[in-house]
């Protein structure tokens, strides 16, 4: 099963502010959706409770300590990122995309396959930040750049990352 990370974060790593994104950029957005839309999406509560309701065509599976939260049917609580893995695996999926916050990013960022990234060229103020990565262990294997424009407030990248595998032992 391929783990995915999907983030857009800024020059300076900022994800958000006060649970909300903090940028309007419509082609991320359908770059979302057009990657995660059929797939099980991996979150933290406060990520899953900032959507309002579960995206459509996409499974939830969202993680939290509280044992009496609940979600829609044919949606998931967990309480790991562990479990949330386990469930996956267990269901025999062939992708997820794990897509948020950034302390589910900080734990999955050393057992995902792959990192989707939108690299927004802004430096806002923040609360919520993408954790840095060692980018020798990591090459790019697509990368599209989009200018701002009427339906995005800012320049970005979409880069596809894959995680370079050692091959000693």
């Amino acid at each position: 099963m391929k783990i995915s990370i999907i983030v857009a974060k800024a020059d300076n790593n900022v994800i958000g502010k006060d649970n909300q994104l903090i940028w309007k950029l419509s082609a991320d957005l359908k770059l979302f959706k057009k990657h995660t839309t059929g797939h099980h999406i991996i979150m933290g509560r406060k990520t899953f409770e900032s959507m309002g309701n579960p995206l459509p065509n996409r499974t939830s599976i969202v993680i939290t300590r509280n044992s009496d939260y609940s979600v829609p049917d044919n949606h998931h609580v967990v309480n790991s990122l562990e479990s949330a893995i386990q469930l996956c695996i267990g269901k025999h999926l062939d992708q997820v995309y794990i897509i948020g916050g950034a302390q589910i990013y900080k734990e999955a960022i050393s057992i995902c396959d792959e990192m989707l990234i939108t690299e927004v060229d802004a430096s806002p103020d923040g609360d919520a930040f993408f954790p840095e990565f060692n980018k020798t262990e990591w090459k790019i294997v697509y990368d599209e750049y989009h200018s701002k424009d009427e339906k995005n407030e800012n320049n970005f990248r979409f880069a596809i990352y894959e995680r370079i595998h050692s091959i000693v032992q």
